[in-house]
């Protein structure tokens, strides 16, 4: 993969800016941070050479000067709200996240109960966090939020909220999903801090759309492809455009609020500092694009990837059909196909010639490698195995799992686990592929080999179970398939 964003330049950039926003605010800013705070896979994807913990780098390179206050909407508690990528609820998410920003070396100062109104699930909660001696603050439904400006700013709106404590220049609010109320949180706390008489600022940052690329670059359009399930939409900034009359990107709910949130900022500051939804946040990406070609073809190769992976969501769940027909027309505005990836083709070749389903994996070196359905192991196992095998420069005749670390799994899983497939899952044939490295050197050469798939692209000429599918990502191998399954079974694993 060709390298198209220089991550330095980025992360010195990025902490530069932002250290001149909280200057232009007299020393304190509640930044509002959208998006992953680490593991943001969706950016390493369509910015080669952007690493997916450059943001929460960049904040440890001024971590004195940061606080991290997490916003959780206690309606979300309330409905046990799931984070669809990690299964867990919002409210153990915000357990998670703290133990991980304490854990890299940032200051958790509190959490803030958004749209509290006394619900049983979030007094739970707030009942763990003092448990474990965790600062919580409530914040409460405003009639007519966010409308009524003279409602909401004034001692019965964000009055009403509890002042969140806070003792650092540089108050980063994050939360587990969006909804939680993260831009309402960084609104009422400013309300506060200028009725105590103290000046602060109000920023936000969001990795996409990247405001200073065009409206259809593949990048800003990959954006569109990952958010479709929240009917996002790039749109011109129209309020920068007038103001400034330069052209840039925002998305579509940003620019639909920016009035009324510039009503606010009127109404608490005395004067907007913002005169347009760009104006607002502090993204440097665009400028540390290295390779504007380079991030192009990345940027198409992940817009055909949400539409194969959203094709084999509505196959499983029966939903999201929508989502696949705006896919479409995204593709069409950036003029890419299916067949983009060379391992779609040489997948479906394999299985056409082996009659079952197959895999085939595009390697660093741009060379294709397949893997079929065998009598014990399945397309995913077969298509890892032997791409380890091939980055390893070990020879396809080598045998390097032997029978006595195969058999035991098979049978266990047969004749113990009630199962009627003996094929290996990938992770199985990697516990495998262990024990024989116990005393086969090649075995153990090919373990080592798998951080050099990483980024690497896999196709399947049919649905392959999710497990497998965590196990690949889990890898840094992005994975797609044909959506269809391999039997006409209608319970599917």
């Amino acid at each position: 993969m060709k390298i198209g964003f220089d991550n330095d330049k980025y992360i010195e950039m990025q902490a530069e800016h932002i250290r001149d926003r909280i200057a232009q605010f007299g020393g304190k800013l509640y930044l509002e941070f959208g998006g992953k705070l680490f593991d943001d896979y969706h950016a390493s994807r369509v910015l080669p050479g952007f690493e997916p913990d450059s943001k929460i780098r960049m904040l440890k390179s001024m971590v004195d000067d940061v606080e991290i206050v997490i916003a959780i909407n206690a309606n979300h508690i309330e409905k046990s709200k799931l984070r669809g990528d990690l299964g867990i609820t919002y409210d153990a998410d915000v357990l998670r996240l703290m133990d991980i920003f304490e854990g890299l070396g940032f200051y958790v100062g509190s959490v803030v109960i958004t749209q509290y109104a006394n619900q049983p699930a979030a007094d739970a909660f707030c009942r763990r966090l003092d448990e474990v001696g965790v600062s919580h603050y409530f914040h409460y439904p405003i009639a007519n939020y966010p409308y009524d400006i003279e409602g909401i700013v004034s001692e019965n709106g964000f009055g009403k909220n509890e002042y969140v404590e806070t003792s650092r220049p540089l108050v980063v609010v994050t939360a587990p999903g969006p909804g939680s109320g993260k831009m309402a949180t960084c609104l009422s706390q400013l309300y506060h801090e200028y009725s105590r008489g103290v000046k602060a600022g109000y920023a936000k940052y969001e990795t996409f759309p990247i405001w200073n690329l065009p409206l259809k670059h593949p990048v800003n359009i990959a954006y569109e492809a990952a958010t479709v399930d929240l009917d996002d939409a790039n749109i011109i900034d129209p309020f920068h455009l007038e103001a400034y009359g330069e052209t840039t990107v925002n998305y579509n709910r940003d620019v639909e609020v920016f009035p009324v949130l510039r009503a606010m900022l009127d109404k608490i500051m005395g004067e907007s500092p913002y005169k347009s939804p760009t104006d607002m946040g502090v993204n440097m990406a665009g400028n540390a694009i290295i390779d504007d070609e380079a991030c192009r073809e990345a940027s198409n190769r992940e817009i055909v990837r949400r539409y194969f992976n959203t094709a084999v969501k509505v196959k499983r769940t029966g939903m999201g059909e929508e989502e696949v027909r705006r896919l479409e027309l995204l593709m069409k505005q950036a003029d890419v196909n299916v067949n983009i990836c060379p391992a779609r083709p040489a997948a479906l070749a394999k299985a056409h010639t082996t009659g079952a389903p197959a895999g085939a994996m595009v390697l660093p070196d741009g060379s294709i490698v397949t893997g079929k359905t065998s009598k014990l192991l399945g397309a995913a196992s077969s298509l890892l195995l032997n791409a380890l095998k091939t980055v390893a420069e070990i020879d396809d005749s080598e045998l390097i799992i032997s029978d006595d670390a195969l058999e035991p799994i098979c049978h266990l899983k047969v004749d113990h686990l009630g199962s009627q497939n003996p094929r290996l899952h990938p992770n199985e044939m990697l516990i495998a592929l262990s024990i024989s490295s116990a005393d086969n050197e090649l075995a153990a050469l090919a373990i080592d080999a798998s951080e050099a798939l990483r980024g690497c692209d896999a196709f399947f000429s049919a649905i392959i179970p999710e497990a497998d599918e965590r196990l690949y990502r889990t890898l840094g191998i992005n994975v797609c398939c044909e959506p269809h399954y391999e039997s006409n079974q209608r319970y599917h694993k």
